[in-house]
């Protein structure tokens, strides 16, 4: 029998794994459907680092967060936002910061819906459903431009998202455009999915990534090289681009594992 839920908006598709649902689940949340667990737990069977990958990815969010608000920016437009977990950036940046600024932003509307719940009564953290193939239509959305002043300085995060975003729908030229709507002194945050080293990790990521063909959204590699080349005239800040075990560690984190599944960048327009 199907799951139905009273929460999911409708026209929502519930029997195809969706990639905001599935990180959901990997990080421990509870808005995914048994389609999500059952694609997840194939992925960690497929790549038994891909549980690993994800923390990771999610740990370096809260530390990049942080340390942009210890360098004064207070403003965060976080694009591909999922589903509310742990380690939001609101809760992040607003603990640095209790006037920081922060608009969600995600394709999902169920990660639209549970954010704009867990948000009631949070006057600078506020969400929208958007593409991100689209930038104009975050950018010059209303909600958008009545909670972030674009004349100061904005962090773009676009983490765990552009590695679903294919070669021909020109993601350089989509973090062009938003560049461009972005005054000096601006970031652009990044993760992105990351060639494995070894011949068994790389089979490993392999087939998972072939699991992802099955769904919406198709998991593309790109390497080091390929990430520097999208990130184009912002100016990528140290350690550069580099597993996210490796960018600004926590003292407790510093013995940790690197995880080339999963690359991290961020980047300050000049």
């Amino acid at each position: 029998m199907a799951e139905k839920y009273g929460w999911v908006p409708e026209g929502v598709d519930i029997t195809v794994p969706d990639a905001s649902r599935v990180y959901d689940y990997a990080l421990g949340g509870v808005h995914n459907f048994a389609v999500d667990r059952d694609f997840w737990h194939r992925a960690e069977a497929a790549f038994p680092g891909a549980g690993l990958a994800a923390r990771t990815n999610r740990a370096f969010l809260g530390r990049a967060v942080r340390w942009l608000a210890e360098r004064g920016v207070r403003q965060f437009l976080d694009i591909g936002s999922g589903i509310p977990t742990l380690g939001n950036v609101h809760e992040a940046a607003q603990d640095a910061n209790p006037d920081a600024r922060v608009m969600y932003v995600d394709i999902d509307p169920i990660a639209v819906q549970q954010s704009r719940s867990l948000l009631a009564g949070n006057p600078y953290a506020q969400v929208i459903e958007g593409d991100l193939r689209d930038p104009e239509s975050i950018l010059y959305h209303p909600d958008v431009l009545g909670l972030l002043d674009f004349s100061e300085p904005v962090a773009v995060l676009t983490v765990a998202v552009l590695h679903f975003i294919p070669d021909s729908a020109d993601p350089a030229g989509i973090l062009k455009r938003l560049g461009d709507a972005l005054v000096s002194g601006s970031y652009l945050v990044m993760s992105h999915a990351g060639p494995e080293v070894t011949p068994e990790a790389r089979a490993n990521q392999e087939r998972v990534r072939k699991l992802y063909e099955r769904t919406p959204t198709p998991v593309i590699i790109r390497d080091p090289a390929e990430l520097t080349a999208l990130i184009g005239d912002f100016e990528i800040v140290e350690p550069g681009v580099v597993s996210a075990t490796y960018w600004h560690p926590d003292p407790d984190e510093e013995e940790a594992t690197p995880v080339p599944a999963a690359l991290v960048a961020v980047a300050r327009k000049r």
